[in-house]
């Protein structure tokens, strides 16, 4: 008897079912295919993400090696294509590296390049730099520091400190740069006051890199006795170098010492730590 009423059960089961699948059951198919297509698209853009980056690293380096050799135009060109058509992060590299390239036939030029890149701009509401979309923070306190280097010996001391006063703050992962420019650029405008102060902040910060404490004595030695009045800030301030990925792994440690002081007469003089 148990054995009938277990087959009705079945039955009705089985008539349940067949009703919920003729109802819904081309619902069910579309959500399925939804699902297979949506991963297939994944995995396809996940692809297509990778090769590109392959590919814009390729052009990168292909770009850097123009460079390398001399060859500055082509560079620059080579850059400025990854900067438009390359993946996000060559973006922001071959903005950097197209910056520095045309550094090498119009400074100007390429301060506007930086300034684009850290979104600098004339000081107004007490605020100097914008967010820029895309670019991270540590990028655009890179480039202002690499406009600074290109300023520091024809800016005015009121314009070097809009720009690198911001960077100069204790918690700035370029602050020792900011610092000993800012000091260089008070030297160089005459402003013994401000070039004491800049150098003192930059010396006595205890996480201050040992070669930017050797040159700010140096510097602070010249004020004391700096009879025969400023030398030229760029012959104490070497030129910043092209920027590599490696480059922008400095968050929140202090900046690389930069080389070796060159000679000034008898005595070493200053120069700012190469960002």
């Amino acid at each position: 008897m148990s054995d009938i009423f277990t087959e009705v059960d079945e039955e009705v089961r089985r008539e349940q079912l067949k009703k919920l699948w003729e109802r819904y059951g081309n619902y069910i198919i579309a959500a399925c295919v939804l699902v297979v297509a949506a991963v297939a698209g994944w995995r396809g853009y996940d692809y297509w993400q990778v090769r590109r980056a392959a590919e814009s690293s390729a052009a990168y380096n292909a770009a850097a090696q123009l460079a390398s050799e001399g060859k500055h135009a082509d560079a620059e060109a080579a850059f400025a294509k990854i900067a438009a058509d390359g993946t996000s992060g060559y973006q922001v590299l071959a903005r950097l590296r197209e910056a520095s390239e045309i550094a090498e036939r119009d400074p100007k030029g390429a301060v506007a390049a930086y300034d684009k890149i850290s979104g600098y701009r004339a000081q107004r509401e007490g605020a100097a730099y914008d967010k820029v979309a895309g670019v991270q923070p540590l990028v655009g306190e890179l480039a202002a520091v690499r406009a600074g280097f290109l300023l520091v010996d024809t800016a005015k001391l009121d314009e070097m400190t809009r720009r690198l006063e911001p960077l100069a703050q204790p918690s700035g992962a370029f602050r020792h740069t900011a610092r000993e420019l800012l000091a260089l650029s008070a030297w160089r405008n005459g402003d013994s006051a401000a070039a004491r102060r800049w150098s003192d902040a930059a010396k006595n910060d205890p996480e201050a890199p040992s070669g930017v404490r050797s040159r700010m004595d140096v510097l602070a030695s010249l004020l004391a006795g700096a009879a025969s009045g400023p030398i030229p800030a760029a012959s104490l301030v070497p030129a910043a170098g092209p920027v590599e990925p490696a480059e922008l792994g400095l968050a929140g440690r202090a900046d690389p010492a930069g080389p070796a002081a060159e000679k000034t007469g008898t005595e070493a003089a200053p120069e700012p730590a190469k960002p």
